[in-house]
């Protein structure tokens, strides 16, 4: 097997690996935050309060938001739509700096 397809399979594997994560995180999120919900809304009917009251309470949800915040930001690294840190980015950062020390070393030559 060639450098270049095993360099290709690495990479592939890293993607699946960072699409499992990402599911798996979303699993976690989904069961964690149901049972969160059933248990805020069990006490807070046992406190007194309706059915109604407790679902729009906001610490019914407030797991959901927060937690909902950063699912967001891993699904758009795992998904590749970031467009400030992407791979043409980095690229043109990387280049950016050759450059510079390209331009510095001829200066001082």
């Amino acid at each position: 097997m060639s450098e270049v397809n095993l360099s290709k399979k690495e990479r592939a594997k890293k993607k699946v690996e960072e699409l499992k994560g990402f599911y798996i995180h979303l699993m976690v999120y989904v069961f964690v935050n149901i049972m969160i919900s059933v248990v805020v809304t069990v006490s807070l009917m046992y406190n007194g309060q309706g059915f109604f009251q407790s679902l729009s309470n906001f610490g019914t949800y407030s797991t959901w938001i927060f937690w909902g915040i950063g699912i967001f930001f891993h699904g758009l690294k795992v998904f590749s739509f970031s467009p400030f840190f992407n791979k043409d980015w980095e690229e043109r950062q990387i280049q950016k700096y050759l450059d510079e020390e390209r331009r510095d070393s001829e200066k001082y030559q």
